[in-house]
């Protein structure tokens, strides 16, 4: 039986192992949860960041990819401060999201409550369900579309 293994990913698994308070770096962030789901005629997607400050997150969106990067910095602490456990990730978090064309990403809102930045997105006015009238001679029949 063959099996695969990749060391850098192992090499990952011991470095999170032994240093659990650095999630991730700006060269190679780390994923942040998320819900996504719709509501309507709104997508809503929903990502955990807690402990990052609003001032931390940056949301753009270039064609119909849409990328979330925080940052985490690790508390301010005296010099007489002897660190006895530390668990809360901190660092870089990244991530990307193919929108469907039938989105308007012209419009896209964001919240940042509790820790969890929500993001909605509209679905665009072409893509909604819309009624088209068939016309043969001076009769018209509306068909739903």
């Amino acid at each position: 039986m063959l099996m695969r293994t990749d060391p850098f990913r192992e090499l990952d698994r011991l470095t999170q192992q032994l240093f659990p308070s650095t999630s991730g770096t700006w060269s190679r962030p780390s994923a942040m949860p998320m819900d996504a789901y719709r509501e309507g005629d709104v997508y809503v997607i929903a990502l955990d960041l807690p402990g990052v400050d609003r001032d931390a997150i940056d949301i753009d969106v270039e064609r119909n990819m849409l990328t979330v990067r925080a940052e985490r910095r690790p508390a301010a602490r005296g010099d007489d401060v002897q660190m006895e456990l530390s668990e809360r990730p901190f660092g870089a978090f990244s991530r990307q999201v193919v929108l469907a064309d039938t989105l308007d990403t012209e419009h896209i809102s964001a919240d940042y409550d509790a820790g969890v930045l929500t993001l909605r997105v509209p679905i665009a006015e072409r893509a909604k369900p819309r009624k088209i009238s068939i016309g043969v001679g001076t009769d018209h029949k509306e068909i739903s579309g």
